[in-house]
């Protein structure tokens, strides 16, 4: 129906660059797409002039109804049509909008200078809007452009919506009245591409009532099958959606139950350390228990010549040094602290108080590393001791 374009295609690498460098343009020239459908669009676009080579990719300005102007992509060309044996090409362009491809994108027919589209046409509006089911039921993302072409094609076969318009002659001849008119002569096609399948214009002719009933209610039948998976898909979308939004709270249900259950876990190792601790701490002291019980009878039988001193025995060298240490440390808190009020009182000299706090001071120091070198000593014997007893100990894990 029309012949290919002049301008000259573009092979699949010159289409891949160019692809990747409109769509990777950032700013205020950078097209309008979001960027995780850029990739898909790319793909979409690729897989279509590999398929079909006569639609080219481009950028141009697209005014929406509202009278915005946008830069978007396009594919511009022809498409095959067959029809009656013979297969035509029909001009088309179809706009990827900002939407797309999660919503269908928009398809003009182009007609040219010599072309009208047909109307009524039940897929084309007079302004060359197309509207065939594949549009209407887009589905994201399996729909794509190489399925929406083969769609068009097969539309088109059954009602093709261009034919050609008859040219006009320059100087026309008056009309002869007195003789028959004769029949112009067939129109020739250009050569290399074949003739409109309508041929030209041809006068509206009345149309036989059965058929046009007949039309009139399979377009009525389809409408509302159209009607009706449109609102079930709405139906199915609010659906989802509420599936989604479900979703995602069971989702943050999930996340907070298992954070709940790992500090149980926590909590329960922690529990399980102290258990241990206080197991050990409870057998050392029923060890004492059993090691002193005899000395609480003698010492219930001879309270009058209790000495304080022999009350406590250490158990070895280690806590004996411990208890004279801390003993001493202590003892020179309270002078320290008693000499701090003689000296309030006045009944200390200064120059004597400070030399009696310098030297218990220093005394005091020592005994307190003393203190800590003896703690260190006997936590690692304690751990030796614990080490040795673990395997035969029934409180092991």
């Amino acid at each position: 129906m029309v012949p290919p374009p002049s301008t000259p295609s573009l092979d699949s690498q010159q289409i891949q660059q160019f692809l990747s460098s409109v769509l990777s343009q950032r700013g205020p020239s950078s097209l309008p797409y979001t960027e995780d459908s850029k990739w898909l669009i790319r793909q979409h676009l690729l897989s279509l002039t590999s398929h079909y080579p006569s639609l080219q990719p481009k950028t141009a300005t697209f005014t929406h109804n509202d009278g915005r102007s946008v830069n978007l992509l396009q594919a511009d060309g022809t498409i095959p049509m067959p029809y009656q044996g013979v297969t035509y090409n029909i001009p088309i362009i179809v706009w990827l909008i900002e939407s797309y491809p999660r919503y269908p994108p928009v398809v003009y027919v182009n007609p040219t200078r010599d072309m009208i589209i047909k109307r009524p046409h039940p897929h084309v509006s007079p302004s060359g809007l197309v509207s065939i089911p594949y549009l209407q039921n887009w589905i994201y993302p399996s729909s794509n452009l190489v399925d929406l072409v083969v769609s068009l094609g097969s539309a088109f076969s059954h009602d093709p919506p261009l034919y050609s318009q008859r040219r006009s002659n320059p100087n026309p001849n008056p009309p002869n009245y007195g003789q028959q008119q004769q029949p112009p002569p067939p129109r020739v096609a250009a050569a290399g591409y074949p003739p409109s399948p309508y041929g030209r214009a041809q006068p509206s002719q009345t149309e036989d009532a059965a058929e046009v009933y007949k039309r009139n209610a399979v377009n009525k039948l389809v409408e509302m099958v159209h009607g009706d998976i449109i609102k079930m898909r709405k139906e199915r979308e609010a659906e989802m959606e509420g599936l989604f939004s479900a979703q995602g709270v069971l989702r943050k249900r999930e996340e907070e139950v298992n954070k709940g259950l790992k500090e149980m876990q926590d909590e329960k190792e922690a529990l399980e350390q102290q258990l241990q601790v206080v197991l050990m701490s409870t057998d050392v002291l029923a060890g004492w228990v059993r090691e002193n019980e005899g000395k609480i009878k003698n010492l219930g039988k001879n309270n009058d010549n209790v000495d304080v001193d022999e009350v406590f025995h250490c158990a070895d060298v280690l806590s004996k040094q411990m208890l004279d240490c801390t003993a001493a440390d202590l003892a020179i808190e309270d002078v320290v602290y008693s000499l701090d009020k003689a000296l309030q009182e006045g009944a200390v000299p200064f120059d004597q108080y400070l030399r009696n706090v310098r030297l218990l001071s220093r005394e005091q120091f020592f005994h307190k590393a003393t203190a800590a070198k003896v703690r260190a000593a006997q936590m690692q014997a304690r751990v030796a001791s614990m080490a040795a007893r673990a395997p035969h100990s029934h409180y092991a894990p």
